[in-house]
């Protein structure tokens, strides 16, 4: 399988944060994983093996100079506004340090399979593309609605024939 590097913010429950590539081989959702950890290569060059345990969640991001020294992946709206029109199983995930993010998941077996998910935030617009969150991270979630594509219109059955008024 070929791998990529992609763009990453590890934030940990202490609210420090690393900032690297993570290298993904595809062959699973969280195929960045190693041995229980997570494999980070920092800006500075060096190979980071971060605990599972001690981040809050990884942010995929589009830049790393954002110019916020604070939330780097300026992840500002963590609840959608309204119903999100996207398809897929809209999340609501609740962290063990109480903090809340909803996303969209996909509608698929990853969800149960993988160390943890896999959700695109409200604010596409934003720094952050999509979030995983560790299991261990979780202390609840919960789906708040299922969003399916369009719904597929039955043929009609008119009859060729017109009532008669008068």
């Amino acid at each position: 399988m070929p791998s990529s590097r992609k763009k990453a913010i590890a934030r940990r429950f202490t609210r420090d944060w690393v900032a690297g590539y993570v290298v993904f081989d595809g062959s699973s959702p969280d195929g960045f994983l190693k041995e229980g950890s997570l494999e980070l290569l920092a800006l500075d060059g060096k190979v980071l093996s971060l605990d599972l345990k001690t981040i809050k969640w990884l942010c995929f991001i589009r830049d790393f100079n954002s110019g916020e020294a604070e939330n780097p992946e300026r992840l500002l709206r963590k609840t959608f506004a309204g119903r999100p029109r996207t398809e897929g199983l809209y999340l609501r995930a609740t962290l063990t340090d109480s903090d809340q993010i909803e996303g969209i998941a996909s509608n698929d077996l990853s969800l149960i399979t993988a160390n943890g998910i896999l959700l695109t935030p409200p604010d596409v617009r934003s720094n952050t593309q999509r979030v995983w969150i560790p299991a261990a991270s979780l202390s609840e979630l919960e789906v708040v609605a299922v969003i399916g594509g369009a719904a597929k219109k039955k043929p009609s059955r008119t009859e060729d024939r017109q009532v008669s008024l008068f």
